[in-house]
């Protein structure tokens, strides 16, 4: 599978990776993006670099899965790029929250509302993630 992260030179990024890697999911290419301030940069996925690359770079790969975690403003302008190229993007910002042609997941509780023409997902906050794990 074909992955990318956006924002994966910060630190919600860089636990996505450690997440990927401990889970063993099946990445087979990993296209880590981000700002252009991070473009060339290296980050350390199953222990071998890789170089950080635009965001336009990654849509133009068309990954299977795109990981977001740059923010709302980032969200808003590249998720829909990646979704029209076939990518299911999962977004970690506030940006698509209360669209309501977005679903709002929590995987444990809610993934049913997921179609297979949801290209773009939301998912709450942290905390209410927690909240809602519990409460369910």
């Amino acid at each position: 599978m074909k992955v990318a992260i956006v924002g994966a030179t910060g630190m919600v990024g860089k636990m996505m990776l450690k997440v990927l890697e401990e889970r063993q999911f099946p990445v087979d290419t990993l296209l880590a993006a981000a700002s252009e301030r991070s473009e060339g940069r290296e980050v350390i996925f199953r222990g071998k670099p890789v170089k950080v690359i635009s965001i336009m770079e990654a849509v133009e790969a068309k990954p299977d899965l795109a990981l977001f975690s740059a923010g709302a403003a980032v969200s808003r302008e590249w998720a829909p790029a990646f979704a029209e190229n076939g990518t299911v993007v999962i977004d970690n910002s506030s940006a698509w929250r209360m669209d309501e042609n977005v679903p709002l997941v929590v995987p444990e509780i809610n993934a049913g509302t997921i179609k297979a023409t949801s290209r773009i997902i939301a998912n709450p906050n942290c905390s209410t993630i927690q909240m809602l794990m519990a409460l369910s």
